[in-house]
């Protein structure tokens, strides 16, 4: 009977393997210094070192203790504005990965540095992060409550409906949750209106037949809304962004506490919309799904119907 030959690897064999995904020793030294001329934000040393070849070869490469990253990175999690654009003009690539699979913007993201995000967007960053890391930018600033990185995010073109990246054996419920999901849950209404503006599905729900099967059930943003109590602005956001109001509503104790929230979807089922309302919603979802949500400005109509296409007063 053949063997896989990867059944027969020794110890030995992976050893060797990891050891030559490491850094060699000088190469490891030149990495440091770099490092070190970052943490310390003194972008002068850094572009001294950067000029000479040995140094610019290590530019992309991960060292360090703990978690290895790369320069880019380093300095998106120190907030070094400076260095970072040194970095670039060098030639840094922009979306590197560490270990954990997360880009320099989703480091800046993490630790609030707007200048940071700002200055990688601009260079071409992925606004949605790596596929390959669980977490995205969008959904850690919508957690967050970041309102104007949730907004240079969505304007460089982040998706406004995505979900954690979760292997099928470990989905449940919690798993099936966006950016909308998040924001109602921690309470961040900005972010929560931001993205309906930019966007986001407001009935935004968990559709694929894997992950289904393995829950009993996944909630829509409005169902989620009610059973957690969120303050009635968000169940009027949803409503006024056109979300289905005639999802069957088991009404617990816990919703009788925020009757506001509840009787607003009462309410709204015997009322229908406006004729300016439904029309509201039907250019919204046409610009939308053409990815011009901003040409709103540049329709030819009076400015009074522009802001009210924005919802903005």
């Amino acid at each position: 009977m053949m063997l896989d030959p990867f059944t027969k690897m020794s110890l030995m064999d992976i050893t060797k393997i990891f050891s030559l995904l490491q850094p060699k020793e000088d190469e490891e030294h030149d990495c440091q210094q770099l490092n070190k001329a970052i943490a310390e934000d003194d972008v002068k040393c850094l572009a001294d070192l950067l000029s000479q070849e040995r140094y610019k070869r290590c530019i992309n490469s991960r060292s360090g203790w703990g978690i290895p990253s790369t320069p880019l990175k380093t300095a998106a999690a120190h907030g070094h504005l400076r260095c970072l654009e040194c970095l670039l003009a060098h030639g840094a690539e922009v979306d590197s990965l560490d270990v954990k699979a997360q880009t320099p913007l989703f480091t800046a993201v993490s630790g609030k540095h707007i200048g940071i995000v700002s200055a990688l967007l601009k260079a071409g960053a992925d606004p949605n992060g790596s596929q390959y890391n669980n977490c995205s930018p969008v959904l850690t600033a919508a957690r967050e409550g970041d309102v104007d990185i949730l907004k240079e995010l969505l304007y460089y073109g982040a998706e406004t409906d995505v979900r954690a990246k979760i292997p099928d054996w470990a989905t449940n419920a919690t798993t099936c949750r966006g950016p909308l999901y998040i924001a109602a849950i921690y309470g961040q209404l900005e972010c929560f209106k931001l993205l309906l503006l930019h966007g986001a599905d407001p009935d935004f729900n968990c559709k694929e037949e894997k992950i289904l099967a393995r829950i009993k059930h996944s909630n829509t943003v409005l169902d989620t809304c009610l059973k957690y109590g969120c303050q009635s602005e968000y169940i009027k956001l949803l409503i006024d962004f056109g979300a289905n109001i005639y999802i069957p509503m088991v009404i617990t104790d816990r919703m009788r506490e925020h009757d506001e929230a509840v009787m607003l979807v009462l309410r709204e089922r015997v009322s229908p919309k406006t004729l300016m309302s439904q029309t509201r919603l039907a250019i919204r979802k046409y610009l939308s799904t053409a990815h011009q949500l901003d040409m709103i400005d540049s329709l030819d109509i009076p400015q009074m119907l522009k802001n009210y296409l924005k919802h903005t007063t």
